[in-house]
């Protein structure tokens, strides 16, 4: 085999971006945790197509989001960090291009076929949640990047809200105020994560056409509109203990919280420059990752 198609595969693999993959098992482990809160039993086969479900669907967005990205030549402006600007691998190989179109549509097929199987295990009100994460799956790179609003809060839905609410739904048969509460917790941080991650690449988007909130509203507003975000995350925890809804251990959650803290400095402090200084992104992918795993945790056990 020569270096070529040897690379391709290879190519091919990083533009699944496998180190953010942790993300689906995390919010679904939270919609796992409402559920049995409301009294539902453990599914493993529902519990493990919805896993699945949930890491093609990242795998999807992620590699349509890489083709697009190759394809405006967005790819080629980035400064590349390990949490943002994309992978570089099909400026490395610019024949994967072509494969990484066809896994990002056939691993979307993939769920939508998982879809249609919740569809007739569980009846028709799970539609509405697969139909906005296909949406989003679509639309995410393209239309959505171009308005400001739904850029901002579409990473939320579909991680927070559809995730959590979605899993939750499918193991308990509908979806209670606890499960729309925790799916708020997410809903938060996974918008605040692809907001910082945008920080280090405002020229490279608006060039590409992008119209995000760094470039409608500005570093500055950026910066208090995460804040705003991790403050609500806070909120949100807090709510839950005192409305009853989540248990008195869950404050243990604000550990997970404490990053957030780091990550709203670097925003006010380095603002466009965020991508010189990695420990700032760093932060906020452990905040986001470790605060819904202790909440899940708390509800568990």
């Amino acid at each position: 085999m020569n270096s070529i198609a040897l690379s391709r595969p290879l190519a091919v693999v990083k533009t699944m971006r496998g180190n953010f993959l942790l993300l689906p098992p995390v919010c679904i482990a939270l919609g796992l945790a409402t559920s049995l809160q409301a009294g539902a039993g453990m599914d493993w086969l529902m519990l493990g197509l919805i896993m699945l479900g949930g890491v093609l669907a990242h795998v999807s967005v992620n590699m349509l989001n890489e083709y697009q990205d190759f394809s405006s030549g967005l790819d080629f402006n980035t400064r590349r960090t390990p949490f943002s600007g994309g992978t570089g691998a099909l400026p490395a190989q610019p024949t994967a291009a072509r494969l990484v179109l066809a896994g990002g549509i056939v691993t979307l097929l993939l769920v939508i076929a998982i879809g249609l199987f919740f569809i007739v295990r569980s009846g028709w009100s799970i539609l509405p949640f697969g139909l906005l994460g296909a949406a989003l799956i679509v639309l995410y790179t393209g239309p959505i990047n171009r308005n400001p609003l739904l850029c901002l809060i579409a990473p939320g839905l579909g991680f927070g809200v559809l995730m959590v609410a979605g899993s939750h739904l499918l193991l308990a048969g509908s979806v209670d105020s606890r499960a729309w509460l925790a799916s708020l917790l997410p809903f938060f941080l996974v918008n605040n994560l692809l907001l910082l991650n945008q920080f280090p690449d405002i020229d490279a988007d608006r060039q590409a056409g992008r119209y995000h909130a760094l470039i409608a509203w500005g570093v500055k507003r950026s910066a208090q509109i995460f804040t705003g975000f991790w403050l609500a995350a806070i909120a949100v925890v807090l709510g839950g203990i005192l409305a009853g809804l989540f248990p008195a251990a869950s404050w243990l959650t604000l550990i997970g919280l404490a990053p957030g803290a780091v990550a709203v400095r670097g925003a006010f402090v380095q603002g466009a420059a965020l991508g010189e200084h990695p420990p700032y992104l760093a932060a906020n992918v452990i905040c986001t990752l470790l605060s819904p795993l202790i909440l899940a945790l708390t509800l568990l056990l």
